[in-house]
C-alpha cells in the first residue's frame, strides 16, 4: 500500500512553484544599478512571498483532501442507494476512469455488491485528518524551502553578477532534477524531461519576468 501523503507530482509541483516565484524576483535584479540595499529588499521580498504563498498552498491542499473525499462519500451512497444495478455500475465506471474500459458488467456488479455489504462508516468521512495536516505542512515546507536554494549566493558573493550566475545555475539545476523526477514517475526517459523541465521552466520564467510578474 502507497502510503506517501505527497506524491511526486505534488512535491515537485510546489518545488516548482516555489523555485518560479524566487525566480521572479532574483531575474529582476540588475547588475548596473542594484546595490547591497535592492539585494537585501529583494531577499526578504521573496521569502516573504514563499511563506504567504506556502500558507496559501497548505490550505488549499488540505481543503482539495477534504473535498475530494466528500465527493467520494457521495458517489458511495448514490451508489449504495441505487435502485438500478446499471446505474450503479455507470458511477463507480466514472470514479474509476479509463481502467473501466477494461472491466466488465460481472466486475462492476462485484463491486457494488461489495459496497453494499459495507458498513456505512466505511464511505469516505469529510473530516480533516492528520494525513491532510501533514500533507498541507509538507506543501508549506516545499514552498518556503525552494527559496533558499536560489538565494543563498546572494549572500556568499558580494559581486552581483557571479551571485546572479550561480543563482541562475543553481536554478537550472533544481528543474532538471524536478524534471529528472517527473519523467521516472511517468516512466518516461528521466533524461529527456528533465531537459524539457529545464527548457519550459526558462521558458516560464522569462515570461513572467516580461509580464512584469
Amino acid at each position: 500500500m502507497n502510503n506517501r501523503v505527497l506524491d511526486p507530482i505534488d512535491r515537485n509541483s510546489e518545488i516548482l512553484f516555489g523555485l518560479f516565484m524566487v525566480l521572479t524576483f532574483t531575474g529582476t535584479l540588475s547588475v548596473a544599478s542594484a546595490g547591497p540595499k535592492e539585494v537585501r529588499a529583494m531577499l526578504i521580498a521573496a521569502i516573504g512571498c514563499n511563506i504567504a504563498w506556502g500558507l496559501v498552498d497548505g490550505v488549499m491542499f488540505m481543503l482539495r483532501r477534504i473535498v475530494g473525499r466528500a465527493r467520494q462519500a457521495m458517489l458511495w451512497r448514490r451508489v449504495v442507494s441505487s435502485q438500478q444495478p446499471e446505474e450503479a455500475h455507470g458511477l463507480i465506471a466514472q470514479e474509476i476512469g479509463p481502467l473501466s474500459d477494461a472491466l466488465g458488467r460481472q466486475d462492476f456488479e462485484r463491486t457494488r455488491q461489495w459496497m453494499l455489504a459495507q458498513p456505512a462508516h466505511v464511505a469516505p468521512a469529510r473530516v480533516l485528518k492528520r494525513k491532510d495536516v501533514v500533507g498541507g505542512l509538507g506543501v508549506f515546507l516545499l514552498v518556503f524551502l525552494s527559496t533558499f536554494p536560489p538565494t543563498l549566493p546572494f549572500l556568499f558573493f558580494s559581486d552581483l553578477r557571479t551571485a546572479m550566475r550561480a543563482s541562475a545555475a543553481i536554478a537550472i539545476v533544481m528543474l532538471f532534477l524536478c524534471g529528472y523526477e517527473w519523467g521516472r514517475y511517468a516512466g518516461t526517459p528521466p533524461w529527456r524531461a528533465a531537459l524539457l523541465m529545464v527548457v519550459l521552466g526558462v521558458t516560464i520564467e522569462l515570461i513572467v519576468i516580461a509580464l512584469g510578474g
